[in-house]
């Protein structure tokens, strides 16, 4: 079930991992280890129900942890929405012009 409701069957075939899935894993593994402890695993749990069901729904698995990432160090005072956003336009105007 999902959210008490009937979810149909679960997808069990196994698939490899994409580097995008190893990069969101990892990113989750530093950011809540022990010694670092920006967030807990509950915070990250609270924040992906949080999504809206079209979020939910249209988001694959490792998505759903990156949106939920975005939305903790931000609400930790990580980086500030700003802050991304230039980062983010920063990497785009690299990729355009086919820099590293």
């Amino acid at each position: 079930d999902l959210g008490g409701q009937p979810a149909g069957p679960v997808d069990r075939a196994e698939h490899e991992p994409t580097l995008f899935d190893l990069r969101v894993d990892a990113m989750i593994r530093l950011l809540t280890h022990p010694s670092r402890a920006v967030f807990t695993v509950d915070a990250m749990r609270r924040s992906i129900e949080s999504h809206t069901p079209e979020e939910y729904f249209g988001l694959t698995y490792y998505e759903k942890w990156l949106h939920a990432i975005r939305r903790l160090t931000i609400e930790q005072g990580v980086i500030s929405e700003a802050e991304l956003a230039r980062k983010l336009n920063e990497l785009r105007r690299r990729a355009d012009s086919g820099q590293p």
